[in-house]
């Protein structure tokens, strides 16, 4: 297929970029515009890769653009969003803009060219803390943060263009991904980067929080089903690897898999404000297994751990840790 991928120049668009291409798929990729011409993480991606890929710097608030970036092709995979968590708290208009109107304007767009397949990115954030367990997609929606109303807000869009007007539209719900990439705003990333800069003490927000850590290679085979699967138009599904593990034994674990002797410090400028913190995601993934026939490779406390050296790994090499602030918090 012509594939427009968003928000390629992040940590999962880039990872499925890179899918995508030794699929076959022939790939038109957004990147956010910048002026020293960056292109994310797909600076990082092997040539012969990015060679493949049609570059498309922009951003999807400009409706003009996405019109253009639409045409010609059969699908599209939304990936761009604002997903900072403590951003949101600061900039919420930001959020609305991006993650609502930028998601708006494809749908227009993509209606509007007929696409065949609208892949949408949802996050497990809009769940809010777990009312029951596991979590499927039938779970109450709960707006704790700006960003998870942000996407909710979109979620619901994207919904409405399927029931309004027959848009083919997929929306994948992935639940806590990480690997190689990942910025170190999420936990995992801010676990690893501290400890491989030599940190014994180990800056974290709420540590009693509980996750459904998936990783990239997964989410992205995730993604790579619902392009191509003949089930699952007009569906919301989970992508999580259905194992649960707090935020606390998930540092245990890194440090393990490092060798590593440290112990994780609760930071209070990295608590979310009271009644905003999730504290509970574990999700049923059952949708994504009768509809896409995926399932997580890296499930289980084997698979979490194996992971989780993966990732450990590539951040250890200089050239990827040197990215990384380990010694500042920036929300």
């Amino acid at each position: 297929m012509k594939v427009l991928l968003t928000g390629a120049d992040g940590f999962i668009g880039s990872h499925l970029a890179e899918q995508l291409v030794r699929d076959g798929h022939e790939v038109r990729a957004i990147v956010i515009y910048n002026s020293l011409d960056s292109w994310g993480w797909l600076d990082t991606v092997p040539a012969e890769v990015t060679s493949q890929i049609e570059i498309v710097p922009g951003d999807i608030r400009d409706p003009a653009l996405m019109m253009s970036a639409v045409s010609g092709c059969d699908a599209v995979l939304h990936l761009a969003a604002l997903i900072a968590i403590p951003y949101s708290y600061v900039a919420p208009d930001l959020y609305v803009q991006t993650n609502i109107q930028g998601t708006l304007n494809l749908l227009n767009a993509s209606k509007a060219a007929g696409i065949g397949r609208f892949i949408h990115t949802s996050t497990s954030e809009v769940y809010g803390t777990a009312r029951y367990v596991p979590m499927d997609e039938a779970h109450p929606l709960q707006g704790q943060s700006p960003y998870s109303a942000s996407k909710i807000g979109a979620d619901q869009m994207v919904n409405s263009f399927f029931t309004s007007f027959g848009l083919p539209t997929v929306t994948i719900r992935p639940f806590n991904t990480y690997g190689p990439r990942q910025s170190a705003r999420a936990v995992i990333p801010a676990i690893i980067s501290q400890l491989a800069a030599g940190k014994k003490k180990v800056q974290l927000g709420a540590l009693s929080p509980t996750r459904d850590f998936t990783h990239v290679s997964d989410t992205v085979s995730g993604f790579t089903a619902a392009l191509t699967a003949t089930a699952g138009i007009g569906e919301t599904i989970n992508l999580g690897a259905g194992f649960e593990v707090s935020i606390a034994d998930t540092f245990a674990s890194i440090a393990e898999v490092m060798g590593v002797d440290a112990v994780a410090i609760e930071d209070p400028n990295r608590l979310r404000p009271q009644n905003s913190e999730v504290e509970r995601l574990f999700s049923n993934n059952t949708k994504a297994k009768e509809l896409l026939g995926w399932s997580p490779a890296l499930a289980g406390l084997e698979g979490f751990r194996a992971g989780l050296a993966n990732t450990a790994e590539w951040f250890a090499k200089p050239e990827n840790l040197v990215r990384y602030r380990p010694d500042a918090y920036t929300v």
